[in-house]
């Protein structure tokens, strides 16, 4: 059984939707699942002004959290983070950085990495952040496997780097869905080959 750890960061629950079907598509693959949201770094007051923010961090309060061991565990990693700035955002960030003695000790090499992200705006950095998330996979000496052109959808969503959305109501969309559909079934599928 191939085990999936899903780390990601939303701040406003479009990550969260997509970290969810990527989590259902998994099981429904057969594999096992760690979906995991890594914790909250900006402070309580800050949240607290922002009406969308603070009922998602609610919503997520009772969630399991992401630690170094779900990577340690994990055959297929799969990072979703929001973009600030075209990057991934601190929270995200903050976590990888935790996870120095794994990678010191060569526990994050040879597994499967991925990733999506979300933007407000079309064109907001989602490639960027897809990119710089490829740069810390590298640095694993992880085996990144974006989705490239190797399914339909991707000539519908454009992006070969990972999975990339504009945040908002009714999102993931029905090609959000299939591209997201696509990554966890490819990174599944190479990371099965890879073991056999």
């Amino acid at each position: 059984m191939t085990k999936v750890a899903i780390v990601y960061y939303s701040s406003y629950g479009t990550g969260q939707a997509m970290a969810e079907r990527l989590e259902q598509t998994a099981q429904g693959l057969g594999a096992e699942v760690r979906r995991r949201h890594v914790a909250e770094t900006v402070p309580d007051e800050i949240i607290a002004g922002q009406e969308g923010w603070k009922a998602h961090r609610d919503a997520v309060a009772d969630e399991p959290t992401a630690s170094p061991d779900d990577l340690e565990w994990a055959d297929v990693v799969i990072f979703g983070s929001g973009t600030r700035y075209g990057s991934v955002t601190s929270q995200l960030q903050s976590f990888i950085d935790t996870l120095g003695p794994l990678w010191g000790q060569g526990k994050l090499a040879d597994k499967v990495y991925a990733g999506f992200t979300s933007t407000s705006t079309l064109h907001g950095g989602q490639e960027t952040t897809l990119l710089a998330l490829m740069t810390t996979f590298t640095h694993f000496g992880g085996i990144i496997v974006p989705p490239g052109y190797t399914d339909p959808v991707k000539f519908e969503d454009g992006n070969p780097y990972g999975v990339g959305i504009v945040a908002g109501e009714n999102v993931p969309t029905d090609v959000d869905n299939r591209a997201l559909d696509h990554l966890i079934t490819r990174a599944i599928t190479v990371s099965q080959k890879l073991g056999a």
